[in-house]
């Protein structure tokens, strides 16, 4: 199984406060791995150090085979990696549509921008009702749609998604989860953060808890929904 993505012993600082502790996995090609974790464990600066955000000062990042450490978030976005990040993130002040083509940015022919923005509205068919709408006055669901729909538009062999149900009713979290499952079906690699750990270590093949900026545990997510010790500290059992 090709390695999408390769973490190696990664450090983050915020100032003195060491936030990422000697932290490796992989991902491989065709995945869902998703880190789980309470607040605060380095879920979000760990994706925001693989996206270019953030610099690990050791260790490396290989990104199909290549290293990306160091390299700034707009050029791992040409080299195939999406981040859907925390809190949505859309331009409220663009359409629906704008917002989609801003995803697309890396891209130069514009049969292949207007393949995918297709694609993307077979996923999301509210979307597609709503493209001259303002981003700002969609609902809190349509506007998580929009932030993943817009992160498809550059076509990625990663995506990554930050607490993709954040903040939502519960349909509609069953609504972003089958949205999860649609595009694994469809190929596409995902690592998941996410706070609702039941949700995730249902769609998960494999993965991993952070505690205090390090990985404690890891296994298929079948193995973690059983483990006591994550049944106890996430699932409230």
């Amino acid at each position: 199984m090709e390695e999408v993505l390769q973490v190696e012993n990664i450090n983050v600082y915020y100032g003195a406060i060491h936030a990422i502790k000697n932290v490796s996995f992989t991902v491989n090609q065709g995945e869902i791995v998703t880190l789980i974790g309470a607040n605060g464990a380095g879920k979000t600066t760990t994706l925001n150090t693989i996206a270019g955000l953030l610099r690990s000062t050791t260790g490396a990042i290989r990104f199909l085979g290549k290293p990306i450490s160091g390299l700034p978030a707009h050029k791992t976005v040409a080299e195939g990696l999406a981040l859907v990040p925390e809190g949505r993130r859309i331009f409220l002040q663009l359409t629906v549509q704008e917002n989609l083509e801003m995803g697309a940015f890396t891209r130069k022919d514009p049969v292949e921008k207007e393949e995918s923005l297709e694609r993307v509205f077979s996923y999301f068919p509210r979307l597609k009702e709503r493209r001259k709408q303002i981003g700002g006055t969609l609902s809190g669901g349509e506007q998580q749609m929009l932030a993943m729909g817009r992160a498809l538009m550059s076509s990625p062999r990663l995506m990554m998604l930050d607490e993709p149900s954040m903040g939502l009713a519960p349909i509609l979290v069953e609504q972003i989860f089958e949205i999860i499952h649609t595009l694994h079906a469809a190929g596409t690699t995902i690592l998941l953060v996410e706070q609702n750990a039941s949700k995730a270590l249902s769609v998960a093949d494999r993965a991993y808890v952070m505690e205090t900026g390090r990985i404690t545990l890891s296994g298929t997510g079948a193995e973690l929904a059983q483990s006591d010790e994550v049944k106890k500290a996430y699932l409230g059992g």
